[in-house]
């Protein structure tokens, strides 16, 4: 079961923002699949995407309809079916998959982002797809973010929403996203499916700046298993329909305006990895008194993505030296191990070297049955620090891959 996460049961609807659901039956009868998002006129849509190189045919598509410039008014997505590993057939089912929801709601097919997860290297079912679109868009409404929460899940447990408020010179600015995510989780851009949107006027450029630095701050930060997926992206959107204009980061309210996205980012990020495919424990890992941020993030990755140390803290086993292992071989090549500490919560475990001096492996045991656990190391050799989330390794994550296509 997740670890200390629920489903969430509020959240502020987005003026101009209009959500609507439906069951078009891609992998699964009598379950919602496919999300429509439609967007007021006027509003502004950024995004980040993944690295991989076999990027899916949807984020290509999406791509090349932001560069266009055109007025984006609808994001579609499907689950069921990530339509990657698909080659030029899965583009035209991308682009046929645009056209069909331009057609339901009379716009350009270049006017539509399409979004899909789900099983790779299988055809996209356009035609189902595109039956559903329909009913849909007859289900669209501005309060409908739970549901469209549920319409994205793959092997997710619970549905992931988050949501903010902040005044800005006396208006209301609100900030509400959605994501998905579970298993092949690991930053090289977004990690996962992720859509926020506010009901701020942001420009353009400021949008594009916002949604890369809240991705750094969140979706960046965290890793379930390694694996980065093939279909990763976390899309920003500004309505426009509140009485609050960002033109540019100097502007007064954008502090508040970005600290509500990135929040709203943080809680989503760590929501994926508290529903990690068979977590049992959500770990913090906090590196500090780093040369820079940079070197941090390496070795917090070294420790959170090992499976050795992963597998430890599923048995609650204090094999701490599987940790230091990690930090030594994280690359850091002129690193002073002898000068660094190793804390697991307010337990010193190791320094100069070696094991602690106070330290008493019942601490540590006592320590790893908790389910939120914090790993923090101090390297002591500058003023950097980052930190990151993952979780343990169980027998289900086995389990849930190995029957994922089932």
């Amino acid at each position: 079961m997740p670890v200390n996460l629920t489903s969430p049961e509020f959240a502020h609807p987005i003026a101009g923002v209009r959500l609507g659901t439906a069951e078009a039956g891609i992998k699964r009868a009598n379950r919602k699949d496919v999300l429509v998002m439609e967007l007021c006129a006027g509003a502004q849509v950024a995004g980040v995407f993944t690295t991989n190189r076999f990027c899916a045919a949807p984020v290509t598509v999406a791509r090349e309809h932001l560069a266009s410039g055109s007025a984006i008014r609808a994001l579609v997505v499907n689950t069921g079916n990530a339509n990657a590993g698909t080659g030029d057939a899965g583009l035209r089912d991308a682009r046929d998959t645009c056209a069909a929801l331009a057609g339901v709601l009379g716009c350009a097919p270049e006017q539509i982002l399409p979004f899909s997860t789900g099983v790779i290297m299988e055809p996209l079912p356009v035609a189902k797809i595109a039956a559903g679109l329909p009913a849909a868009v007859a289900d669209l409404r501005e309060d409908n973010w739970l549901n469209a929460a549920q319409a994205i899940m793959t092997t997710d447990i619970v549905s992931k929403a988050a949501t903010r408020q902040v005044q800005v010179k006396g208006a209301t600015v609100t900030v509400t996203g959605i994501a998905k995510g579970s298993g092949m989780i690991h930053p090289n851009m977004a990690t996962m499916l992720g859509y926020i949107a506010t009901d701020a006027a942001i420009a353009p450029a400021l949008l594009q700046d916002m949604v890369r630095d809240a991705a750094n701050a969140s979706f960046n930060c965290i890793t379930v298993d390694g694996d980065t997926s093939t279909n990763d992206a976390l899309m920003l959107v500004a309505s426009g329909q509140a009485a609050v204009s960002l033109q540019q980061a100097g502007d007064v309210g954008y502090a508040e305006v970005y600290a509500a996205v990135r929040d709203v980012a943080i809680e989503l990020a760590q929501a994926i990895v508290r529903d990690g495919e068979g977590a049992t424990k959500f770990m913090t890992v906090a590196v500090e008194g780093g040369r820079d941020a940079a070197e941090c993030r390496q070795i917090g990755y070294a420790i959170a993505r090992s499976p050795l140390v992963k597998t430890a803290f599923f048995a609650s086993d204090p094999n701490l030296g599987r940790i230091l292992a990690a930090i030594g071989y994280a690359g850091v090549s002129d690193l002073d191990v002898t000068a660094l500490q190793l804390y697991l919560d307010d337990v010193l475990v190791a320094e100069n070297g070696g094991r602690a001096a106070s330290y008493q492996e019942e601490d540590g045991q006592r320590v790893m049955q908790q389910s939120d656990i914090t790993i923090r190391v101090v390297l002591n050799r500058g003023d950097a620090a980052a930190t990151l989330w993952t979780c343990d390794f169980s027998y289900d994550y086995v389990k849930i891959n190995a029957s994922y296509r089932s």
